[in-house]
């Protein structure tokens, strides 16, 4: 089996799914006592999150590639960014050491065309929503991306970090999502992706009215394939 490296924190809510999910799914494949073999490179958010706003991206992926770089020394085989938007600087994460990166839209998208979705409403950041390297890269793979209107995208960057990176779940803004897809089916959305991996805390997708492929839950299960492959 394989060790993973991730750099989490980015938010720390999130990361925690990550650590239980991967660890369940490979005791589901090898059953037991299994687990995952794990390195966990923990960031402090805050100050990623400023340099996010001040669209400092060049400093955000030194911070990561530097974080990258330690956990190949540490034994990792291959890196997983926990969050879908700090994927901008998986071009840098990548150059940084000679294990695979395991990126999150790959991850998705094989997901999303396994569930027959060719036009998926994009749920995320607004850097994730709004910028190209993310809905480029799920056109690459054969998509047709959505996003909200502009105020939906501003509504759902303030849930997610003022909430949701929080550890803050509120029915209100449950409510206020469920109402953004609903404009995004009737805009002719065929599927919805949780492209932020903290929108699996706040809604499930088993009740969502199209097929939803939660990001964070793709990439756990493409990493394991590759950790038991």
């Amino acid at each position: 089996m394989k060790t993973l490296g991730l750099i989490g924190g980015i938010s720390a809510e999130s990361t925690t799914v990550y650590y239980q999910l991967l660890n369940r799914g490979v005791r589901e494949r090898l059953g037991g006592l299994h687990s995952c073999p794990l390195i966990l490179w923990s960031v402090d958010f805050a100050p990623v999150a400023t340099l996010q706003a001040a669209e400092d991206w060049d400093a955000t992926g030194g911070l990561l590639a530097e974080a990258a770089r330690r956990l190949e020394a540490a034994g990792a085989e291959a890196i997983l960014i926990c969050a879908n938007t700090m994927h901008i600087n998986a071009p840098q994460v990548g150059e940084a050491v000679k294990i695979p990166l395991i990126h999150i839209a790959d991850a998705t998208a094989a997901t999303l065309k396994a569930r027959g979705v060719a036009r998926p409403l994009l749920l995320a950041t607004r850097f994730t929503m709004e910028k190209a390297f993310y809905r480029d890269r799920l056109v690459e793979l054969g998509l047709s991306p959505r996003v909200p209107e502009a105020g939906d995208r501003e509504r759902l960057h303030a849930i997610i970090y003022d909430e949701l990176c929080q550890g803050v779940i509120r029915s209100e803004s449950r409510d206020e999502v469920v109402a953004i897809i609903a404009r995004g089916q009737a805009a002719g959305a065929d599927g919805i992706i949780f492209g932020c991996t903290e929108i699996g805390l706040l809604l499930d997708p088993a009740n969502m009215p199209l097929p939803t492929v939660d990001s964070a839950v793709a990439h756990v299960q493409a990493a394991v394939d590759f950790a038991l492959d």
